[in-house]
């Protein structure tokens, strides 16, 4: 059976301007500073910005595509994740450190869920302009922006974008994404079942 935090974990457009709890965004980033990475590496860092901290929210919102910024600066919190590209005792490439970031949020992700927060993670932003905003080093790469908050009005957004947030949640079958004995081949072990996902 599907957990209720992942179950009801959804990306939505429609936030509320409710203020959130800074001990509520203090859990966010422990959940994702306790997130397993590679050699221990631990290559996440985070730059956020509250509606109660004017200036790195709007750094944050300026660089969002116009399609993103249109509804991502009604969220209480955005956040820009960057990751540390290489190993710190060699500066190697490493390999597993957007992996490592990718578990980070998802940790953040899921705490957030825990606490009835909603996130929307975004690529469409400008990493150059965040890059040269927050004067993030050549060794670090902006990756995402995440906007997150409590779940607001869907009437509320335009209406491409409502149409969006009410739409179905669709995912591949099992079948098309586990495998076994090679790739592409349909592992017995889950063809044809599928846990069903209550909205």
């Amino acid at each position: 059976m599907l957990h209720e935090i992942i179950k009801n974990r959804y990306s939505t457009r429609a936030f509320s301007d409710k203020v959130i709890d800074e001990n509520k965004i203090i859990s966010l980033f422990e959940a994702a500073r306790w997130s397993p990475s590679s050699r221990n590496e631990q290559p996440w860092r985070f730059i956020a910005g509250t509606k109660e901290d004017q200036n790195t929210f709007n750094k944050i919102a300026g660089t969002l595509n116009p399609a993103n910024k249109i509804w991502a600066v009604n969220a209480p919190l955005l956040i820009l994740t960057v990751v540390k590209l290489t190993v710190n005792s060699t500066d190697q490439i490493n390999k597993h450190a957007l992996h490592d970031l990718g578990l980070a949020i998802a940790n953040l992700t899921f705490q957030a869920s825990a606490l009835d927060l909603y996130v929307h993670q975004m690529g469409g932003f400008n990493q150059e302009q965040a890059r040269e905003i927050f004067e993030i080093p050549g060794d670090y790469e902006p990756v995402t922006i995440l906007a997150v908050g409590y779940k607001g009005n869907p009437d509320l957004l335009p209406e491409n974008l409502k149409a969006r947030e009410l739409a179905e949640r669709k995912r591949k079958n099992l079948s098309e994404l586990v495998f076994s004995d090679k790739f592409g081949n349909k592992s017995g072990l889950i063809e044809n079942k599928q846990i069903e996902l209550i909205q």
